[in-house]
């Protein structure tokens, strides 16, 4: 029996060893600190690949979040809107600054921000400070009415790109649509750093501020001095290093992320009552987890207690943020989409490092619950 581990999505470093030299680099400069050219070169590297003016390299996706909510001006009590389908650390920022999220239901569409249900919250709330909005598992919102509606009623808008790096939506990245966007590069993003994340937008100056804000707001002057409050969230120069050596081999993860959709897509379409994510024409997803939903007989944990039985990760979607028993007490727009996802879905493993051995393994073990 083979009983090789198989991970959802576990971090390695490129083949071609292109991190090493950065490290390396970063080590014979004495630079480890969050300062030094490795944190530049990412901030400048990742801008660039992107399409945005300015990046910020902090600790976390969720600092870039933090800071993001911060840039725009959120201040205690003011109303932010968040889908509910995303997880936590999309919606721990809010509470960070003493905001107020309402949770917004996702459509079928794009397992994202339903712009009918957004603009039904605006008609509830016109008193919104920010829309923060995802694109979950690697695939976009549909952002031309979500950017209308933000302009509409002129609130700043968020993009949590977490698990986007390397989405398009029509011909331009996820990250870059709204005021600010955030990515990460914890262990299990389609790059890594091992942990970190970046903070991007277009308004320059706003990502000075942000950085000085993540240095400890240190003023500058000779003594220690600070006049506003600082966070210790700066990306190390070691850590940059690695994300400079992955980001030469994003394209590369892309393409096999897409082909272990494509993989499942093609195997399980046979299989009644199994419907893979959805994936639009104006949508060029990075496949980060290839999801399926089931509405037959067989029901999620059937899956998932069959692969963990042969060693094998696959977890359920996101519980939507208004199911929460820390977030319940927080007003939620929409119906039960979210809800159903959350349901009916199983995030299959889609771990780069992936052989048609591991991926056929797999979908025998899916297909003899069918049997």
């Amino acid at each position: 029996m083979n009983n090789k581990k198989i991970y959802l999505a576990s971090p390695h470093m490129s083949d071609e060893g292109y991190e090493m030299k950065y490290v390396q680099e970063a080590f014979d400069t004495n630079w480890i600190a969050p300062l030094g050219k490795n944190v530049d070169g990412f901030e400048k590297e990742l801008a660039e690949k992107v399409g945005i003016k300015g990046a910020a390299a902090l600790a976390s996706g969720s600092a870039a979040i933090h800071l993001a909510l911060k840039a725009a001006g959120v201040e205690q009590g003011d109303i932010v809107f968040c889908p509910t389908l995303t997880f936590s650390a999309t919606a721990n920022p809010i509470i960070y600054q003493n905001a107020v999220p309402v949770f917004i239901d996702s459509n079928y569409e794009t397992w994202n921000m339903d712009s009918k249900v957004l603009e039904e919250a605006f008609e509830k709330y016109p008193e919104v400070k920010a829309v923060l909005v995802v694109h979950l598992y690697g695939l976009s919102a549909d952002m031309d009415k979500i950017v209308e509606l933000c302009k509409k009623h002129n609130v700043a808008l968020i993009e949590d790109a977490a698990e986007s790096l390397g989405t398009y939506y029509k011909g331009k990245h996820t990250g870059t649509f709204g005021d600010y966007g955030i990515f990460s590069f914890n262990g299990n993003k389609i790059i890594t750093t091992s942990g970190g994340g970046m903070l991007v937008s277009n308004n320059e100056e706003k990502m000075e501020k942000v950085r000085f804000w993540a240095t400890q707001a240190r003023d500058k002057a000779r003594h220690y001095q600070h006049s506003e409050l600082g966070f210790n969230y700066r990306m190390s120069n070691v850590v940059a290093g690695i994300g400079r050596g992955q980001l030469k081999v994003l394209e590369q993860r892309v393409e096999k992320k897409k082909y272990i959709y494509e993989f499942y897509k093609r195997e399980l379409s046979q299989l009644d009552d199994i419907k893979m994510m959805p994936v639009n024409e104006w949508d060029s997803p990075n496949y980060w987890l290839s999801c399926m939903t089931l509405t037959g007989e067989i029901k999620p944990i059937d899956v998932m207690e069959a692969l963990e039985k042969e060693n094998i990760e696959s977890r359920p979607v996101w519980k939507p943020m208004h199911m929460q028993p820390f977030f319940e007490k927080y007003d939620y727009v929409g119906k039960d989409v979210s809800q159903k996802i959350f349901e009916n879905g199983v995030c299959l493993p889609s771990d780069t490092k992936m052989t048609d051995e591991d991926l056929n393994r797999i979908v025998e073990i899916i297909k003899g619950l069918w049997r």
